[in-house]
């Protein structure tokens, strides 16, 4: 089968370096795998390192060196280490993808006080954190480059059900994103998100199916699949393919938008998942 990564050239992104953050599995690893197949070096953070360790070694597999970082972009000291292991190791930074984040499942009346906070800090605040420290360093170098940050439909288009801490972390992100693209559009740094819907990942099937679903997976991921047009869940190859032409000579026009790759899922039929009736 043709992979979507297939579109690009090999030597795409020959001489850079990306820092992908969340890297060791799913969407960040596959996009990880993406630029090292594409000729670039990648960094990778996450808080597994075993799953680091994994993705680092498929990537020098391809003949691509790789700094594996377990980095916490909460906390500011994880990230001035990620990135300082990032440019000992590598040099450079080009592009920049903040793929790293999480929520858990609960209607409102279920997230305590603690459990919002906790969501917001990892998404809306651990990517200024990571922004905050990254983006001086790449001013400095003089270069062009890309952002990316990976957010997703749901929180934009039909509010956040289930997910109303994490709806309101990310739209906090697109607007950091909007911001950061006026200060950034004139020296030649992109600055983008990139919303998917649901993508077949370990995260997806591990955590969120099984943990919204536990008595009933089949039936939970047969409503996702009838309210997205495509009829399928998205390949994380797909997703990385989306973020690798954000950050290619083809989009250096593109910046400060959020842009929804996810199977038509914000226009879908019936909202089939998501209904009116779900307690508070």
């Amino acid at each position: 089968m043709t992979s979507a990564l297939d579109t690009y050239r090999p030597d795409l992104f020959a001489g850079t370096v990306a820092l992908v953050t969340g890297g060791g599995r799913g969407i960040g690893r596959r996009t990880a795998l993406a630029f090292a197949r594409l000729g670039a070096d990648v960094a990778i953070a996450g808080r597994n390192e075993a799953n680091l360790e994994r993705t680092a070694g498929e990537i020098r597999d391809l003949g691509r060196r790789c700094v594996a970082t377990v980095a916490d972009i909460r906390d500011t000291d994880s990230v001035e280490a990620m990135l300082a292991a990032t440019y000992d190791g590598l040099g450079r930074l080009d592009h920049l993808i903040n793929n790293a984040g999480g929520q858990f499942p609960a209607r409102p009346s279920q997230i305590s006080d603690r459990g919002f906070r906790a969501v917001v800090d990892l998404n809306l605040h651990g990517t200024w954190n990571v922004c905050s420290r990254a983006v001086p360093r790449m001013l400095a170098a003089g270069r062009a480059g890309s952002i990316v940050n990976v957010v997703h439909n749901q929180v934009f288009f039909r509010g956040a059900p289930i997910f109303i801490h994490s709806g309101a972390a990310r739209a906090g992100v697109v607007n950091l994103t909007h911001t950061m693209a006026l200060y950034l559009a004139r020296k030649g740094i992109t600055v983008n998100a990139l919303a998917p819907g649901s993508v077949d990942t370990e995260g997806f099937n591990e955590d969120e199916i099984a943990n919204i679903a536990p008595d009933d997976t089949a039936a939970y991921l047969e409503k996702i699949l009838a309210d997205t047009p495509i009829g399928r869940l998205q390949h994380p190859d797909e997703v990385a393919a989306h973020i690798v032409f954000l950050c290619s000579p083809a989009a250096t026009s593109i910046t400060g938008q959020l842009l929804t790759f996810d199977g038509g899922h914000a226009m879908g039929p019936q909202n089939a998942v998501y209904q009116p009736e779900i307690d508070w």
